[in-house]
């Protein structure tokens, strides 16, 4: 396998220390972006050009600071990164990207861990479709809620974003990645500021890497091996091409797809962890910081050292996931402009 360049590591190091503790940043560039491509080559050509039309309508604001640059994607797979952009600007939506589901939770109990004053992705899903069925709504609300589905739709498939053991779906679980020690106190809660400047938080009480870092952008660099967004959409939507059509003609269940990433998220992503952890009785997480120094000194000591068998474990699971997504995007957009 091919060993991700320095400078490749390096740029994904910037990007968990501006993102890695927070549950909302999930698959990073390249993963949100790759589900989106895999969604637009399965749309319909009137629902592709109802799509573009909308966004095209309202664009992006240019002089928004963008964290993957500019893309040279068309508008759709470009939308697929932005509502991580806006968080800052609309601090009323990083509870939409997660739902915390605890590690042992009933399936029955799925609809409390969904706050219905703060919110989260599956009821955020349920909005902002309504939104773009609405004829009444604003050319600007419905561009926004097609960016915020876009992107939903590949949060609620990462599977630690659909759970959590009280560490914020695992960017509180220090780890060792292919010989990379875990350092306290990076990233941390870190705010981008005007001229790329990283500002750090040194009470988080974070480490780096860390579990949810891992599954967000490190295995996908491991297996797509430095290649652009559009080639690993074209590559693994003919990986899975012989299931595309299963998964896109079920209608949209938010509730369904949320628990099927819980429950890979108990079986793999900590499943497959060398050293268990035990499953934590729910309690408020706000940050790491709000674990104690002795629960944070025992994960730590777990040494949870994930290499080539925890890879070969996971990988499979998140190609599967992208490729999922994507089909579902693509179904679901289809569904609201047949």
């Amino acid at each position: 396998m091919i060993r991700v360049p320095g400078a490749v590591r390096l740029l994904l190091f910037s990007f968990f220390l501006l993102a890695a503790t927070s549950p909302s940043w999930a698959w990073g560039c390249k993963g949100h972006q790759g589900v989106a491509l895999i969604a637009e080559s399965h749309l319909t050509p009137h629902a592709r050009e109802t799509a573009l039309s909308i966004l095209k309508a309202v664009p992006i604001d240019p002089t928004l600071p963008r964290y993957c640059g500019a893309s040279g994607l068309d508008p759709f797979a470009d939308a697929s990164t932005w509502p991580d952009d806006i968080r800052k600007l609309r601090p009323d939506t990083p509870p939409w990207h997660f739902i915390d589901i605890p590690r042992g939770a009933p399936k029955s109990d799925m609809a409390k861990y969904c706050p219905s004053q703060e919110g989260c992705v599956t009821s955020a899903l349920t909005e902002q479709i309504r939104v773009l069925r609405d004829p009444k709504e604003t050319p600007q609300a419905k561009a926004d809620a097609l960016r915020f589905v876009i992107h939903f739709v590949g949060d609620i498939h990462q599977p630690l974003h659909a759970s959590t053991n009280n560490d914020l779906g695992g960017n509180c679980v220090p780890v060792t990645f292919f010989g990379q020690a875990p350092q306290e106190g990076a990233p941390g809660r870190r705010l981008v500021e005007p001229g790329g400047s990283v500002q750090n938080n040194p009470d988080s009480g974070s480490f780096h890497p860390n579990l949810h870092e891992v599954w967000d952008v490190e295995i996908i660099e491991r297996f797509s091996s430095g290649e652009s967004s559009q080639n690993l959409a074209k590559e693994l939507d003919r990986k899975f091409s012989a299931r595309m059509r299963a998964w896109q003609s079920r209608p949209a269940d938010f509730s369904a797809w949320a628990w099927e990433s819980h429950e890979l998220a108990e079986k793999v992503a900590y499943g497959e962890l060398p050293h268990r952890i035990p499953i934590a009785a729910p309690r408020p997480i706000a940050s790491c910081a709000d674990l104690s120094a002795t629960e944070r000194a025992g994960l730590l000591q777990l040494r949870e050292n994930l290499a080539d068998d925890y890879e070969n474990a996971a990988a499979p699971v998140v190609q599967e996931q992208l490729a999922k997504a994507g089909a579902r995007l693509a179904s679901l957009i289809n569904s609201i402009w047949p």
